[in-house]
C-alpha cells in the first residue's frame, strides 16, 4: 500500500494528534492487535471532519474504534488510518428530561451523569464498557435495556456534513443501525429520559454490578458477549450445551464462568481468538443446527 499519506497528514491536519505505529493491543479490551500505520485522536467535530476529508482526498478507508470493547484487530495490525473517538467528543448535558452525549462519553460515564441529574432509564448502560458512538452503532443493551429505548436522535457525519437523523430513521435493530452503512459517524446522541429518584436509580445500577460482577469473566480480556444472541435461544446456552466451557486455542478460551465469553487468559493473539470462534461455531452447529453469528466486529 502507498504510505505517502503518512507524511502528508501532519500537513492537513495539523491540529490533530497523531501517533504512529500505534499498539491497537493498548486501545482494545481483547489486548491483542498489531499496530496500527497511524491512529489519530480527534478533539471535536472539526477535527473529525479534516480527518475524514483527507481520508476522502487520499482514499482512505479509516477504521473508527472507541472504547475498543468489541473489536478484535489483527495480529499484523493495520496499514490505513485509526480514529479513536474516545476521549473526544465529550458532549454531556441535560436538556429538560433529555440528555444529550457525544460519541466519546463512556456509556457508564453517561449513566451515571443521568443518576446524578435525578434521570431514570440508562441504568442498563452502567456496566456496558463501550463508548456512546459505539454503543449507538450497535444498538447496545443489557438486561432488558437496549439504547434504542432512548435514543431519540442521533447527529453523524456523512460526506463531510453533520446530519441529524430522528426516531425510526435511525434503524435499530438487535445489535445494529443505521449508522453502520460504512458512511456514517456517529458524533452526538439524544436520549430521552424519565425523572426518578437519585437513590432508587443509583441501587438499581449496583443490583445489575452485582449482577455482573458474579455471572461474568469481567477479571480477564474480553470484548463481552462474543456471539449474537440467536433466534429462540442464547448462544451461551448452546455453547455450554455443547459441552464447551473451558475449550482452549493457545492463549484464549471460552470462560468457565460464562460460556458466552470468549477470554484472553494467557497471551492469546488474534489467530488464537479467531480459531477459537470458529471452533466454537463448528461445535454448535454440529450439536444444535444452529450457526451463531459474531457480535464481535472482526478487522
Amino acid at each position: 500500500m502507498d504510505t505517502r499519506w503518512l507524511a502528508r497528514l501532519p500537513q492537513a491536519c495539523p491540529e490533530v494528534a497523531v501517533r504512529y505505529d500505534e499498539p491497537l493491543a493498548e486501545h482494545v479490551s481483547f489486548r491483542v492487535g498489531g499496530p496500527a500505520a497511524a491512529m489519530a485522536f480527534p478533539a471535536d467535530v472539526a477535527q473529525l471532519r479534516a480527518l475524514l476529508a483527507f481520508c476522502r482526498e487520499e482514499g482512505l478507508t479509516p477504521r473508527l474504534l472507541g472504547a475498543g470493547t468489541n473489536v478484535l484487530p489483527p495480529d499484523e495490525g493495520v496499514d490505513t488510518l485509526v480514529i479513536c473517538l474516545l476521549g473526544g467528543l465529550t458532549a454531556l448535558r441535560r436538556e429538560g428530561d433529555e440528555l444529550v452525549v457525544g460519541a466519546g462519553v463512556p456509556m457508564a460515564r453517561a449513566a451515571v451523569f443521568a443518576c446524578e441529574a435525578g434521570l431514570t432509564g440508562l441504568e442498563f448502560a452502567h456496566g456496558i464498557p463501550g463508548s456512546m458512538g459505539g454503543g449507538i452503532c450497535m444498538n447496545a443493551g443489557a438486561y432488558g435495556g437496549e439504547l434504542c429505548q432512548v435514543a431519540v436522535e442521533t447527529a453523524a457525519l456523512r460526506g463531510g456534513r453533520v446530519e441529524t437523523v430522528r426516531g425510526g430513521a435511525q434503524g435499530f435493530g438487535y445489535r445494529t443501525s443505521a449508522f453502520q452503512d460504512g458512511t456514517s459517524v456517529v458524533v452526538e446522541t439524544r436520549l430521552r429520559l424519565a425523572p426518578g429518584d437519585p437513590a432508587a436509580i443509583r441501587a438499581r445500577m449496583q443490583e445489575l454490578s452485582a449482577r455482573r460482577r458474579a455471572s461474568q469473566p469481567l477479571n480477564l480480556p474480553s470484548a463481552g458477549s462474543t456471539f449474537k444472541r440467536p433466534a429462540g435461544g442464547y448462544a451461551a446456552a448452546l455453547i455450554d450445551g455443547a459441552g464447551l466451557k473451558g475449550l482452549r486455542v493457545g492463549g484464549a478460551s471460552v470462560s468457565e464462568k460464562h460460556a458466552g465469553f470468549v477470554v484472553n487468559d494467557g497471551g492469546a493473539t488474534c489467530a488464537d481468538i479467531l480459531a477459537l470462534i470458529a471452533e466454537i461455531r463448528r461445535r454448535v452447529y454440529d450439536d444444535s443446527g444452529i450457526l451463531l453469528e459474531p457480535e464481535v466486529r472482526i478487522w
